[in-house]
């Protein structure tokens, strides 16, 4: 495992015990860089209208598109720590 990856999965864990609840637009940045950096660019069809927090998601990840993982786990990281 890379520096890199290590602190991408350390910035994960402290995620979830941030001293603040980051608000909605921050959740899907977060959500959005994860995704990116573990999965690639977005997959699948966007989800239907009805599906608001879906397509929301989904609109965010797609926005990453082309962003390679690596890039996208050192913005996570450093979105993370600026949170803290």
């Amino acid at each position: 495992m890379t520096q890199l990856e290590t602190r991408f999965e350390r910035a994960v864990a402290e995620s979830k015990t941030l001293p603040e609840r980051p608000d909605n637009a921050m959740l899907l940045q977060i959500y959005a860089l994860y995704k990116q950096a573990t999965e690639g660019d977005a997959q699948g069809a966007r989800p239907g209208f009805t599906d608001f927090v879906g397509r929301a998601k989904w609109d965010a990840w797609h926005a990453l598109a082309g962003k390679t993982p690596a890039a996208a786990m050192q913005e996570y990281v450093d979105l993370i720590e600026s949170l803290k």
